[in-house]
């Protein structure tokens, strides 16, 4: 991740970035502070997809999209599961805690429930309805989106045991990752880990308070009671993370190797007090926003990545949101006034428009290019904060457009339709819009990845083989085929090309084949969104 400053003191990660080890391994992802203010030798190539793009069919892509949270989900699997290959798991979750742990989401091909990716998560999902649910309704998909959101809030009102007591990983990666098996047949840990008052986790805490928040908004007019309880979780997490503040590898060291939290928690609280502002409406969580910004780093530090672990990006462009909305009070307008100064810096890392060590780079195909390890969440999460900004700044009566310093003392302006158009272009590279013309949906077009690193989908269906497939086995008998996996994993985005939009279709390739939740929540939103635009389009044209 490429930093610019303007404060002293330490990064919010002083050490390298990790991400989640996949069958053992660990990824350093992301440089050391000091090389930070060097200039990039990957400087952003303004170079677009193919001019000969396909039309997409926005509509089939968001219905597959929501198929794919109903393939990673644990527990009981209800009466109304589409996706029939998967079946019941981890019913025991939790057991030998005394607590009750069942359900929730697998991150990815393993089946370790982890907190913190999973909230992210849920939060993406439901700022993609509360952006653009009329657009998920009218396709016909808001139940299912509304299911896929509350699969996980239910999930974690089990997991807050107590006001200040928070479950936040079940199994371990370890010991998961040396199995290769169907989530039905799990023989490996299912240990249970906690977050509370001597073992602080204000990152995961935090997250899952901005979660329970954004989805109470989503179910206020569906399901008034269930918002309610949403809310009272999410502003008793808020407080437990605040009160008791620290990083939650350092109470659960189980995790560091998967998704250490090497961003800290100070993002995750700004970002909490954000979405429970934005649920009540209570100025004390703006005015925690406003005078923590510095000290947090909110207003500090211009990032060019948003991710499970690194949300600074996301705070900035919600600030910046009620700064263009004028949702603030006098004495919030210049700390506002900042938090969208380091907002535009990222969009304009994207776009390729601020000074050359300060841009995103892109692959010759035009895909915003962050680092070799599962890629598209990038890709999919910049998609997102982008259209959600050139929204802002379309119905905002104070400014339209934003504005980059491209170095020298110059500065250049980007409208909110090139900002938009940017963000549509990267919806479309992972549809097929890009030079291998491949869908990087898995199951959308005629072309996309068939060996997808998942233990489920590369077994054979537990309803039609109830054979016990042992931990080895399934590396034996499974793993190492060459052939497509028997069941296609509808939906999933996988890790995706590298920076030259080179991608090898092979299950071992777990950094370009693996897929996560966190790749295909922003999508939902966007789906539907460019759905209705499509139709609109076609209406235009006929």
């Amino acid at each position: 991740m490429k930093r610019t400053t303007s404060r002293s003191g330490a990064s919010p990660a002083a050490g390298l970035w990790l991400r989640p080890g996949r069958l053992g391994e660990v990824l350093a992802v992301a440089t050391l502070l000091a090389s930070a203010l060097l200039p990039s030798a990957a400087a952003a190539t303004d170079a677009p997809p193919p001019a000969s793009s396909p039309r997409h069919d926005y509509e089939d892509a968001l219905r597959k999209s929501l198929l794919y949270f109903e393939a990673q989900r644990s527990g009981r699997l209800p009466h109304g599961q589409r996706v029939t290959w998967r079946d019941h798991s981890g019913l025991t979750d939790g057991l030998e805690q005394g607590v009750d742990l069942v359900g929730g989401y697998y991150d990815a091909g393993d089946h370790v429930k982890f907190g913190l990716p999973m909230a992210f998560t849920v939060t993406m999902l439901s700022w993609s309805l509360l952006e653009y649910g009329a657009d998920v309704a009218d396709a016909g998909e808001l139940a299912h989106a509304l299911e896929s959101i509350k699969w996980g809030t239910d999930y974690f009102i089990k997991a807050h045991t107590r006001p200040d007591e928070l479950w936040a990983e079940v199994g371990d990666g370890d010991t998961d990752h040396y199995c290769w098996q169907r989530p039905e047949d799990m023989t490996t840990s299912r240990q249970a880990y906690k977050v509370d008052r001597d073992r602080p986790g204000s990152d995961v805490a935090g997250e899952t308070a901005a979660a329970m928040a954004a989805a109470s908004m989503v179910f206020r007019e569906h399901n008034p009671h269930y918002a309610s309880l949403l809310l009272h979780h999410a502003l008793q997490l808020f407080e437990f993370a605040d009160k008791y503040r620290g990083k939650y590898d350092s109470s659960i060291a189980e995790v560091k190797s998967y998704y250490a939290s090497v961003s800290g928690y100070h993002d995750e609280l700004l970002w909490a007090a954000l979405w429970l502002h934005r649920a009540t409406g209570r100025a004390e969580y703006l005015d925690y926003v406003v005078d923590n910004a510095d000290d947090f780093g909110g207003t500090g530090w211009a990032i060019t990545e948003f991710s499970w672990d690194v949300k600074y990006a996301g705070v900035q462009i919600l600030a910046a949101r009620l700064l263009l909305s004028g949702e603030h009070s006098p004495r919030h307008r210049e700390t506002l006034e900042q938090y969208r100064a380091k907002a535009e810096h990222y969009v304009c890392a994207c776009l390729g428009r601020n000074a050359a060590d300060g841009n995103v780079e892109r692959s010759p195909g035009g895909m915003l290019y962050v680092r070799q390890w599962n890629n598209m969440q990038y890709v999919t999460s910049a998609a997102f904060l982008l259209s959600a900004y050139s929204g802002y700044l379309s119905s905002s009566s104070s400014s339209s457009s934003v504005t980059c310093a491209a170095g020298g003392g110059s500065s250049a302006a980007a409208s909110a339709g090139e900002v938009f158009a940017l963000a549509r272009a990267q919806v479309d590279y992972v549809l097929g819009s890009n030079p291998r013309g491949m869908s990087y949906l898995v199951g959308y077009g005629a072309r996309f990845p068939a060996r997808v690193h998942h233990r489920a989908a590369s077994i054979v269906p537990y309803k039609h083989s109830k054979e016990f497939i042992g931990c080895a086995q399934g590396f034996d008998d499974w793993f190492v085929r060459k052939g497509a996996n028997p069941n296609v994993v509808v939906g999933a985005i996988v890790g995706g090309p590298d920076r030259r939009d080179r991608f090898r279709d092979h299950r071992e390739n777990y950094m370009q084949t693996e897929a996560c939740t966190y790749n295909t929540a922003p999508m939902v939103g966007m789906f539907a969104m460019l759905n209705r635009l499509a139709r609109d389009e076609a209406g235009v044209n006929r």
